[in-house]
């Protein structure tokens, strides 16, 4: 079996592949860190005894993106699996105060960058006639918060998209799910609030949040049902947190 897996070199991207390398899968995991990739691979292969393929490029550049997907020799354009999990929030303002350069760089790798990963990898599967991606959301494609506008718009995207795929592949035997977290504790708040790390911990401050394997387990969950099972929407939330915007924190 084979996965592919992006951003795949911090958080749930790497917990997806730490599990499913540890349930013998072999692995292709993308990314724009090319020593963390490096690192990546030396550590799934030493610990799970499985082959990874490490392919360094911006989910932002379809030109990029076909020529990775094209490079792929044989054994490695049998992909089973394609977790869809490259994303980000930058910035946390009213629309009337966004700055364009964060609502481009959302936009293309959570909207265009999916898109274009999933035209070039479903056209592989659609070949074999089998096949399964797994779009991770979020909370915020479910609900709309303050400040969230730009973000919000993107995971609504990434709902629909989802739902479209389910539709327009289901003729070629291609099985489309979803899981749509609510609060993780990941690099996420960091890349939001671009490095300001005192702003990212207050994001978590008294609450116990998802953690990445958390996402993971559920993530290959979804992956491991019987071939005629498919799970199309999963939301996953901590605890403490009712929906996007009631967490209940321990002062």
């Amino acid at each position: 079996m084979l996965a592919l897996i992006t951003g795949a070199t911090s958080g749930i991207g790497k917990s997806c592949a730490h599990i499913f390398a540890r349930h013998a899968y072999n692995l292709v995991v993308t990314g724009r860190r090319q020593d963390r990739l490096n690192d990546l691979k030396k550590e799934l292969e030493e610990t799970y005894k499985i082959k990874v393929l490490t392919l360094c490029f911006d989910v932002r550049k379809q030109t990029e993106v076909d020529a990775a997907v094209a490079s792929l020799l044989d054994d490695y354009r049998n992909i089973d699996v394609l977790v869809n999990n490259a994303g980000l929030a930058a910035g946390l303002a009213p629309i009337q105060d966004g700055e364009t350069d964060d609502w481009e760089r959302m936009i293309d790798t959570n909207v265009k960058g999916l898109l274009y990963m999933t035209k070039a990898v479903s056209q592989l599967m659609i070949a074999r006639k089998r096949g399964h991606i797994i779009n991770v959301g979020s909370i915020a494609g479910k609900e709309v918060y303050a400040n969230g506008n730009v973000y919000c718009a993107t995971k609504h995207a990434v709902d629909a998209l989802n739902k479209g795929m389910r539709i327009d592949l289901l003729p070629h035997h291609i099985r489309v799910s979803a899981v749509n977290p609510g609060m993780v504790e990941t690099e996420f708040s960091l890349v939001r609030f671009h490095g300001d790390e005192q702003r990212a911990k207050q994001v978590y401050a008294g609450i116990q949040p998802l953690t990445p394997d958390d996402i993971a387990e559920t993530v290959f969950w979804i992956a491991s049902r019987p071939a005629h099972v498919n799970i199309n929407d999963i939301v996953i939330m901590p605890a403490v947190q009712a929906n996007a915007t009631t967490v209940l924190r321990q002062n």
